[in-house]
């Protein structure tokens, strides 16, 4: 995740095992905190884990797809289900794209990390 995610940290397991349904970890960011959630773990077929910050709440839903033996694909969607405060509902409103583009970016970076390590 570090070499994906821009500005990840660590992962603190506080519930539960590593990658089972029902734990929880703590996700560090430089300027984020996030509790992760794992809803669904079918890897590598699908992921769905619920994403809490005190400004928000989303759900994220991963679907690999083996096109052939080199060639997986990606479907991801974020379903941003909270604001909390003021200033977060108005972002929401007002600039939709911005959450789209980080969303997009770590796609991006993630793709790399993988093509790269291939």
């Amino acid at each position: 995740m570090k070499k994906s995610q821009d500005g990840f940290q660590s992962k603190e397991l506080l519930e539960g095992g590593a990658w089972e349904v029902g734990s929880k970890s703590k996700m560090n960011y430089k300027n984020l905190e996030l509790i992760e959630t794992i809803l669904i773990n079918k890897l590598p077929q699908e992921f769905i884990g619920l994403y809490e910050h005190k400004h928000m709440v989303n759900t994220m839903y991963c679907k690999f797809t083996a096109l052939d033996d080199n060639l997986t694909q990606l479907d991801q969607e974020i379903h941003y289900t909270q604001f909390n405060g003021f200033i977060p509902k108005v972002m929401a409103k007002l600039f939709p794209g911005m959450f789209k583009r980080q969303v997009q970016k770590w796609l991006d970076q993630f793709k790399t990390v993988v093509e790269e390590s291939s």
